[in-house]
């Protein structure tokens, strides 16, 4: 588990060195992390405190992961859950009638958790605050046996004023309730909406720490970068600080602001300075414009950050960001990063999701573990992106993000489904909602690999565009633009996004096109527009965010909603090596086919992080879970398809007549900002290995450009299974080709 140091000094040192101060002189702010070994106990009534803890367990973490195990801790299940069940047969249609305005089923003897820990507390100051930075399902604070408050949201931050129950210098006694279950919460509250969520784990799933400070203290602070030439005349970065006064007097403060190089720790900025009043008990909000006239850009291929420091004469914080600017834009239908056309490339993490998975454990909060999973597998898989679906992840994710450069379309857990299900979006209050976004984007909005708000996943929710999304669109000085799945894009640049699941049709036996006829791969040689879903009606960029419906378990067996599709693509052969071996081969060939031809601002695939469970929906493509162990033809597909040099071969047919001469065509797209050249091959390929017939072409694309070209072969004249490839060999990295594959059975003439 990743550990924070137990007390913190701010930069106040680089502050005296910058006045002349001594740099023994102590900072303003202490902050002291409570994250360790917590105890634990249940209890059914919200107001049973238990007089003893008899398990202990992990902060940041689940409790599920406590010591002794308590019995059935996840055991929930949601009037969503049990609506899919029931359509899936897996559950009663008529005990679903019969369940009413529930929100859930409990299947624990239990309501609550209660948390316990001891910790001294440091000096006297004028203010203390407690963070809670995520609990679920909502948070009420003890300290010493004062209740100080309660915060009943389950993906935010929250943070409590324990000034007037702490002993200075001494020891404490804290203790946090968080719901066992989503059924405890307020009714116009949301533990998340997830018709494919079986369990619902609870836990104080983030840090926990302890700051104190003088007044007035700094409560945010947002650093929105200003590019010169993309909306301002010269760089910098405008920094909005929230202040609080708690002292019953009025309090006069030099508001001081600088930008250090985050790595480095050397000055980019002069001290800009502002004097700011605040009567006894007020806040106020103020901006300052910090000039970064040499500004080093943040991006994936260079994550640059900086540290601001914001210092008033109480308190002082240190806040990262990176100097990056990016947005869609519905003329061309792409997303820019820094000026420059971007193409997104990556997968989805359900995180969420995870929490409930047999083997998930502490692993979200192990450092090797977790950058093992964000960093170093996507860089083999030329991924530069990843959907946060259904809920957020420990704070700590996002800023492995932010240090490694990936870019995060961040998402709400709000799936309500289509308009036939009315029932979801009627139990979600807009005030309350507008309040959670608020305190969500406050939590987010300095990682500069977040570059997209996402409100809601495969929903028809008007109230999100024409009420939460514009009353909280003008709080994120950086100018994110939203995402808003089935509802009308609410800005003029938003994009929306589209999720094409081909196969959903071959296993369920829909009509894909009004033809009489399932999908079939070979419509893809034809295909006209986004795909055979109308999700994408607009003229707006759009983001593939989720496509496949080729999940296994990690063991190999088919999902609840690929068994019958196995089946019936693969009958007698439908084995566990041949179902990883075709769910990769065709995916490999779908990732092509979405990235050929530049529909799509982006392409994840879903998904790269979920549960995996014998009842489960979907899965994820690992085959061990603690070695981040990927299932071997899904890596091999994934590191070809998702290349910068993409390659596609727009050919799906599973036979041919040998000696046959065909010409095929064959798109390429270049991700990078640089020509790439170099020479196409098309061979056909034995069952021995041995290259048979051969067409080669010279190629070139523009940066960020793309080109069709079209060659012409023969098929071998002997019959048999063979592959037919497409590979661009690039004149710039010997032996890095980008091979494009089809498997292909020649018949005799």
């Amino acid at each position: 588990m990743w550990t924070r140091c137990a007390l913190a000094l701010s930069a106040l040192a680089i502050w005296g060195a910058a006045y002349g101060v001594g740099a023994a002189e102590p900072s303003h702010r202490t902050t002291l992390s409570l994250d360790g070994d917590w105890r634990i106990e249940d209890s059914v009534g919200p107001d049973e405190v238990p007089a003893t803890f008899s398990h202990h367990g992990p902060v940041p973490g689940l409790a599920h992961s406590a010591t002794p195990a308590f019995a059935d801790v996840d055991q929930y299940l949601t009037k969503q859950l049990l609506s899919n069940w029931s359509f899936y047969g897996l559950y009663s249609r008529a005990n679903y009638d019969k369940l009413g305005d529930i929100r859930g089923i409990s299947h624990q003897a239990r309501n609550y958790f209660w948390y316990e820990k001891t910790f001294e507390a440091p000096q006297q100051a004028a203010v203390a605050l407690l963070k809670v930075s995520k609990a679920q399902f909502g948070a009420v604070v003890y300290l010493n046996g004062v209740r100080v408050g309660a915060h009943a949201p389950c993906f935010t931050a929250a943070v409590f004023d324990v000034t007037r129950a702490i002993r200075w210098n001494a020891d404490n006694r804290l203790v946090i309730r968080i719901g066992a279950h989503p059924g405890v919460l307020p009714p116009n509250v949301s533990g998340g909406t997830d018709f494919e969520k079986n369990r619902w784990t609870p836990g104080i799933y983030d840090d926990v720490t302890l700051t104190a400070m003088d007044n007035p203290m700094i409560a945010t602070v947002q650093a929105a970068p200003r590019l010169a030439g993309l909306g301002a005349p010269a760089s910098g970065v405008l920094v909005q600080t929230e202040l609080h006064n708690y002292s019953d007097h009025p309090v006069t403060t030099e508001l001081r602001q600088q930008v250090f190089e985050r790595k480095s720790a050397r000055p980019a900025s002069s001290i800009e300075t502002m004097q700011v009043v605040l009567p006894a008990g007020t806040s106020r909000e103020v901006q300052q414009l910090v000039p970064l006239p040499n500004a080093h850009l943040w991006s994936p291929s260079d994550p640059f950050l900086y540290r601001l420091d914001t210092d008033t004469r109480g308190d002082d914080v240190s806040t990262r960001f990176g100097m990056r600017e990016f947005h869609f834009d519905t003329a061309t239908q792409r997303a820019y990063l820094n000026g420059r056309p971007f193409f997104m490339r990556g997968s989805n993490i359900a995180i969420n999701r995870f929490y409930e998975d047999p083997q998930s454990g502490t692993l979200p909060w192990n450092e090797a573990w977790v950058h093992r999973l964000l960093v170093d597998i996507p860089k083999q898989l030329h991924w530069n992106a990843f959907r946060f679906t259904l809920g957020p992840p420990p704070d700590r994710w996002l800023e492995l993000a932010d240090e490694n450069g990936l870019l995060i379309e961040d998402e709400y857990p709000i799936w309500v489904g289509s308009p036939l299900f009315t029932i979801w979006t009627s139990s979600y209050d807009t005030d309350e909602l507008i309040g959670e976004f608020k305190e969500w984007m406050r939590d987010d909005w300095n990682h500069p690999s977040v570059v997209l708000w996402d409100a809601s996943n495969e929903s028809d929710f008007p109230e999100l565009s024409s009420k939460v999304i514009p009353a909280v669109r003008g709080l994120d000085l950086s100018g994110r633009a939203w995402e808003d799945s089935y509802n009308t894009p609410e800005g003029p640049d938003d994009p929306v996004e589209d999720h094409q699941y081909f196969l959903e049709y071959q296993a369920d036996g829909f009509d894909a096109g009004g033809k009489g006829d399932v999908f079939r791969l070979l419509d893809l040689e034809t295909l006209e527009g986004p795909g055979p879903q109308p999700f994408l009606k607009t003229g707006h960029a759009g983001i593939l965010n989720e496509y496949g419906w080729l999940w296994t378990n990690r063991d190999g067996s088919p999902t609840l909603l690929t068994d019958k599709l196995f089946t019936k693509l693969l009958g007698p052969k439908n084995t566990v090596d041949n179902r990883r071996e075709f769910a990769a081969y065709v995916l490999g060939g779908e990732t092509e086919f979405w990235r050929a031809y530049r529909r799509y601002a982006g392409v994840m695939h879903f998904a790269y992080l979920t549960a995996s469970e014998p009842h489960g929906f979907t899965s994820d493509n690992f085959i061990d879970l603690q070695s981040l162990t990927l299932e071997p033809h899904f890596a091999s597909a994934m590191k070809q398809a998702f290349k910068p040099l993409g390659v596609y071969l727009n050919f799906w047919h599973p036979s041919l007549k040998a000696k046959q001469t065909l010409s095929y065509a064959i798109s390429m797209v270049n991700d990078e900002d640089r020509a790439r050249s170099g020479q196409l091959r098309l061979v056909f390929t034995d069952a021995a290995g041995h290259d048979v017939s051969t067409a080669v072409s010279p190629f070139s694309l523009a940066a960020l450009g793309a080109q069709t070209y079209t060659l012409k072969l023969e098929a071998p004249a002997a019959p048999g299974a063979y592959s037919l490839r497409a590979i661009a060999i690039p004149n710039d990295d010997a032996g890095d080709a980008t091979i494009s594959s089809r498997k292909i059975e020649l018949e005799a003439e």
